[in-house]
């Protein structure tokens, strides 16, 4: 018992003191970012990131300070990933549009459906789904043992028609424009080009902070769908996916 007692200290020990040093790091960082050592506080905030220790903010302050360099390719991916992490975050979304405007960097172009879809998040549709998906069973079963109504059978067919129209939209969003594929362009005026090879046709020239879609990795290379609804190979080095 001792024993385990001893172990549960040493534990919660660790614990506390990885909190007290990322809380350390995180303090170093904001006062780098106040005193215009804008390279020293992106370093801290990556450091913790690299820890696992991921909320939209840090996501934010990271951006703030790639912003402060001038590196557009890794502010935006930054704002980028802060958003998907909280889609409703206004100074994210505010500073990813400044950024973008500045860069002249380009965006993908999402069809009605995604358009449509996008009207929630992934985790909305997910409980709608659930919970519609569990009210049908329960009237199912409910009408199991007991007599046949047109209402419920109703409720049934609207419960499966909205689980099924979740569904869709979770496969839409994940599969679109800004699912998991959703990549960054992180190098300044990186050219697409039609084979995997530095000699072969340039499709299209993307400033730092564009977004491509990937659909396949090729080694060094990435295929992906361009701005410009066309496709093309880049160097995998000068894109980042914006899910980690």
């Amino acid at each position: 018992m001792k024993t385990w007692l001893c172990l549960f200290s040493l534990i919660i020990g660790f614990a506390l003191a990885a909190h007290g040093a990322d809380d350390d790091v995180f303090a170093k960082a904001n006062k780098a970012y106040a005193e215009g050592r804008f390279g020293e506080a992106a370093a801290n905030y990556e450091s913790l990131i690299r820890s696992g220790k991921w909320n939209a903010n840090l996501f934010y302050d990271l951006g703030n300070a790639w912003y402060r360099v001038g590196d557009f390719g890794q502010s935006i991916l930054n704002y980028e990933r802060a958003l998907a992490l909280d889609s409703r975050h206004p100074e994210a979304d505010a500073n990813l549009r400044l950024a973008r405007d500045e860069a002249r960097a380009l965006e993908l172009r999402r069809d009605w459906i995604e358009r449509y879809a996008s009207m929630a998040t992934v985790k909305q549709y997910t409980v709608a789904a659930a919970v519609a998906f569990w009210f049908a069973l329960f009237i199912t079963a409910h009408l199991f043992f007991s007599r046949r109504s047109a209402g419920r059978v109703a409720l049934i067919a609207l419960s499966l028609i909205v689980c099924g129209v979740s569904i869709f939209a979770i496969v839409t969003l994940e599969n679109g424009t800004r699912g998991n594929a959703l990549a960054i362009v992180t190098g300044k005026d990186v050219e697409a080009r039609l084979a995997t090879a530095d000699n072969a046709k340039s499709v299209l020239v993307l400033p730092a902070g564009s977004e491509i879609k990937i659909l396949r990795e090729r080694g060094d290379w990435i295929y992906a769908a361009l701005p410009n609804d066309q496709r093309g190979c880049i160097p995998a080095a000068n894109a980042q996916r914006v899910r980690m």
